[in-house]
């Protein structure tokens, strides 16, 4: 079985490595690496379009013209997963794109570079078969299950209303305080090392990211007005407790 991975940013990078333990993996970029992937060979697009499986590792923003441009070439009997931390969205995208031979299967995998650096173990990863002509759903979960991710299966809809807070405030957060510009102190309390790890967590993601959680998951709007809303309850209520207040 040959495992194509079609993009190789940080997070293809990474995950063409990690499959690479497992399978014979192909990678495609728009332009070269600096470092090869272990055990990837590089290929053109036109070859990853051929293999069995399919894995986009592209920007959300990016992925509905990725999907335009190759939905002729892929191989008959493809497989395709999207690894998107959005998912109604590129469901909607990959099921009137996609051919009615391609076989598809949404995925979010709840971790990255950075907190899978030393193990995926135990870590999330959302599985959402889409269109299965074959065993192809049970199979790649036992493969995850085999990486020992824990495999959530939940519909589309409400990983994106969960997502919208247990990932929307983190990264919205994390940005917020960035532009702080907190810095480090030998009086640091244990909560405010968590800060600095935050920011420094989010951040090293690109800004892209950022803007693509925020506006392609349908339920971030809501989120933002219930953050902002709290913002200002909280600042009312110091407010009104300031006894300089006349």
């Amino acid at each position: 079985m040959k495992i194509g991975v079609y993009g190789l940013g940080r997070f293809g990078y990474f995950w063409s490595e990690l499959l690479g333990q497992k399978f014979e993996v192909y990678g495609y970029n728009r332009t070269l690496p600096v470092h090869k992937p272990k055990n990837v060979s590089l290929v053109s697009e036109n070859k990853i379009l051929q293999c069995d499986v399919l894995f986009l590792c592209v920007s959300i923003s990016s992925l509905e013209s990725v999907l335009l441009n190759i939905s002729d070439r892929i191989k008959p009997g493809c497989l395709v997963f999207d690894t998107c931390s959005v998912k109604v969205y590129p469901v909607n995208l990959m099921k009137s794109i996609l051919k009615n031979n391609i076989n598809i299967i949404a995925t979010h995998p709840m971790f990255g570079p950075d907190s899978g650096k030393n193990s995926v173990k135990d870590l999330p990863i959302v599985f959402i078969p889409v269109r299965d002509s074959g065993n192809f759903a049970k199979f790649w979960k036992n493969i995850f299950l085999e990486f020992e991710m824990r495999v959530i299966e939940i519909t589309a809809e409400i990983h994106d209303k969960d997502a919208a807070f247990t990932q929307g405030v983190t990264h919205f957060i994390g940005r917020v305080l960035n532009e702080l510009d907190l810095k480090e102190s030998e009086i640091a309390t244990t909560g405010y090392k968590s800060l600095l790890a935050l920011v420094e967590q989010t951040c090293n993601d690109p800004l892209q990211l950022f803007m693509d959680l925020q506006h392609f998951n349908p339920y971030t709007h809501n989120m933002r007005q219930e953050l902002n809303d709290s913002l200002k309850k909280t600042m009312d209520m110091l407010a009104n407790a300031d006894p300089e207040k006349d």
